[in-house]
C-alpha cells in the first residue's frame, strides 16, 4: 500500500492486503479490512467499517457510523448516509456460522441511501435511486426512484442532482437545478438531455 496516495487518520486501522485509491480520505476510528477495494476520491467518515471483499467505486461518500459488510458493492458516486445499515445474511443466528452464505447487495452509480436506512441483503438499488432516511428496504429499487417508509415503497422520482421530478402529461420533467430533462416511459425514467 502506498500511504502517500490517500489519507488515513492516525486512529484508522488499515489492514494489509486492501486497495485504497488516490485522494481517498479515511477518518477517525475507521477500519478497512483485508481484501476490501476502495476507489479514488472516496471519503469515509468517523467509525466506518469496510469489511473483507467489499467494493467501493470512485467518489463514494460514507458518512459516520456506517458498517459495509462483505457482499456489498457500491458503484461510483454513491452516498451512504449517517448510521445507515447493510445486512449480508437473511437469517442470522449467533450459534450458526454462515460465512459462506453472504448475499450480495448492489448499489448502482449515483444512488443515495439516507441516514438510518436499513438495506436487507440481496437488493439492487438502481442508478440515482434515492432511499429516504429511516427507510427499510426489502426489494429492488428502479433507477431514479424515490422510496421511503417501512417497508420502503416508491413515492416518486429523483433527478441526478437529488431533486424531486414532476412529470407533465407528455411524461417529461425538468430538474430545477441542472435543467436536465427526463422522460417517464412504461414505469422507467430516462435522462434525455
Amino acid at each position: 500500500m502506498d500511504n502517500k496516495k490517500y489519507f488515513a487518520h492516525e486512529t484508522a486501522v488499515i489492514d494489509e492486503g486492501c486497495e485504497i485509491g488516490k485522494g481517498t480520505k479515511i477518518w477517525h476510528f475507521s477500519h478497512v479490512m483485508t481484501g476490501a477495494k476502495i476507489g479514488d476520491n472516496c471519503n469515509l467518515g468517523q467509525n466506518v467499517l469496510v469489511s473483507t471483499y467489499v467494493i467501493l467505486g470512485n467518489n463514494v461518500k460514507v458518512q459516520n457510523n456506517v458498517s459495509i459488510y462483505t457482499g456489498v458493492i457500491c458503484e461510483d458516486d454513491v452516498f451512504l448516509g449517517p448510521s445507515m445499515v447493510f445486512t449480508n445474511i437473511l437469517n442470522p443466528r449467533s450459534q450458526v456460522i454462515r460465512h459462506d452464505q453472504y448475499i450480495q447487495t448492489m448499489v448502482r452509480r449515483g444512488a443515495t441511501i439516507g441516514a438510518n436506512a436499513t438495506i436487507l441483503c440481496g437488493q439492487e438499488i438502481g442508478e440515482f435511486a434515492f432511499i429516504g432516511a429511516g427507510s427499510v428496504l426489502t426489494r429492488d429499487v428502479k433507477p431514479y426512484s424515490l422510496v421511503v417508509g417501512n417497508p420502503a415503497r416508491h413515492i416518486g422520482w429523483m433527478s441526478e442532482y437529488g431533486h424531486r421530478l414532476f412529470f407533465d402529461d407528455k411524461g417529461e420533467a425538468i430538474c430545477p437545478e441542472s435543467k436536465e430533462k427526463y422522460k417517464l416511459i412504461d414505469g422507467q425514467v430516462k435522462k434525455i438531455s
